[in-house]
C-alpha cells in the first residue's frame, strides 16, 4: 500500500471506534455557537491570505517540531498576520490531536481548520464539537456521493469546507460537489512528492468566484509572489514554518504578499 492507503485504512478503524459516540458528538456540535468566518478570512483584497499550519510531523518528513507548544505557535502565527490556522489532528501519522485544535482556537481569534482525513459524518460532528471552524475534504479518498454528503453536512453545521484536489479531474469533482473553497495540493498524497507547478497548471480550472488555496511546497516569499501573480487567494503552509527557528518571523515573511485579481 502507498502512504495514503495506509492512512485511510487506519482512519477507517478510528471511525469504527468513534461511531458509538456519534449521537453525543452530533448533539455537542449542534449546541455550539456559530463558527468563526474561515471563508471570509481567505478573501483579502489585493493580498494572498496565509493559512498557517501547526504540524508536528509527517509520513514523508518525519518529526518536524515534536516539542512544539501549540499555544505559542498559534499566537506567533496570529501576530505575524496569518488569516487562519490549520491544525493537523491525526495522531498516528502526523502527531496531532483535537486537543491541539482546541488549544490553538482558545488562544487566538483566528478561524481554525481541522486538517485530517475525513471519511464519515461522525468525524464532521467531532470536528465541530471540538470547535473547528472549517474542515478538509480530500477528493481522492472520497467517492462523489460521499463528497457531496459530507460537504452538505459540514455546511449545515456552519463549517467552511476546504475541498482538496490534485488533478484537473479532481478539481471538476470538487466543483460538481458545490465546493466554494478549492485547495490544490502540490503534494501527491500517494508518493508525498511535491511540485509547486501543480497549482499553477490548474488555476484556470477554478472559476474566479471560488476561493483558490495553494497547499504544500510553499517556502519563500518568491513562491508566494508567483502564486499571487496567478491569482491564488490563499496559501496553506506548515512544514517550512514549523522548521524555522522563529515560526513568527517565518510566517510574517509569507503573510500579506500581493495578489493579482482574476476575472475569469
Amino acid at each position: 500500500m502507498d502512504i495514503l492507503q495506509q492512512i485511510v485504512r487506519a482512519k477507517r478503524a478510528e471511525v469504527d471506534a468513534l461511531r458509538p459516540r456519534a449521537r453525543a458528538l452530533r448533539d455537542a456540535a449542534e449546541a455550539l455557537d456559530a463558527p468563526r468566518p474561515f471563508a471570509r478570512a481567505l478573501r483579502r483584497e489585493g493580498e494572498v491570505a496565509l493559512i498557517a499550519e501547526i504540524k508536528r510531523r509527517s509520513p514523508s518528513a518525519g518529526w518536524i517540531r515534536p516539542e512544539a507548544s501549540v499555544g505559542d505557535v498559534a499566537r506567533a502565527y496570529e501576530a505575524a498576520g496569518a488569516a487562519a490556522l490549520s491544525v493537523l489532528t491525526d495522531g498516528e501519522f502526523f502527531g496531532g490531536s483535537l486537543d491541539d485544535l482546541r488549544e490553538a482556537r482558545s488562544v487566538t481569534a483566528l478561524p481554525v481548520l481541522r486538517k485530517d482525513f475525513i471519511l464519515d459524518p461522525v468525524q464532521v460532528w467531532e470536528a465541530r464539537a471540538a470547535g473547528a471552524d472549517a474542515v478538509l475534504l480530500i477528493v481522492r479518498i472520497l467517492d462523489d456521493a460521499q463528497l457531496v454528503d459530507l460537504h452538505r453536512l459540514a455546511v449545515e453545521l456552519g463549517l467552511a469546507v476546504l475541498v482538496e484536489a490534485h488533478t484537473a479531474e479532481e478539481v471538476e469533482r470538487a466543483l460538481a460537489a458545490g465546493a466554494e473553497i478549492i485547495g490544490v495540493n502540490n503534494r501527491d498524497l500517494a508518493t508525498f512528492r511535491t511540485d509547486l507547478s501543480v497549482v499553477l497548471g490548474l488555476v484556470d480550472r477554478v472559476p474566479a468566484d471560488r476561493t483558490l488555496v495553494a497547499e504544500s511546497g510553499i517556502r519563500t516569499p518568491a513562491d508566494v509572489d508567483r502564486l499571487g501573480a496567478a491569482g491564488v487567494h490563499a496559501i496553506l503552509v506548515g512544514e517550512s514554518l514549523m522548521r524555522a527557528p522563529d515560526v513568527g518571523a517565518a510566517a510574517a515573511a509569507l503573510a500579506r504578499r500581493p495578489r493579482e485579481a482574476r476575472t475569469a
